[in-house]
């Protein structure tokens, strides 16, 4: 049980951490709509122009509205916390039912 209490406060703190994304200028690595590849390789993959509408965000820019940058990021890392955690155990569960 202690270490399960050091992990979360591990990954809480991580959370609180989470606005130092921030800080750097331009995009996040691997975090590219269609226009910044086009501004990057000067065309838009036919994938990714044939599929970029299918999903939109649920946070988009880890921004939740009437919130500032650095809280909508703290809420969005929690979210996202959160959701991993409930599937996860969810998945166990149903695993260790099978067994």
């Amino acid at each position: 049980m202690k270490e399960i209490r050091k992990l979360w406060i591990g990954i809480a703190i991580l959370a609180l951490l989470s606005p130092v994304g921030l800080l750097p200028s331009g995009d996040a690595w691997g975090e590219w709509g269609a226009e910044e590849f086009k501004k990057m390789i000067g065309f838009i993959p036919v994938g990714l122009k044939r599929f970029s509408g299918l999903w939109n965000a649920p946070m988009p820019d880890y921004t939740v509205p009437g919130t500032g940058d650095s809280v909508g990021y703290i809420i969005s890392a929690l979210v996202g916390i959160l959701l991993v955690a409930v599937v996860t155990w969810s998945l166990g569960r149903f695993l260790l039912k099978r067994d």
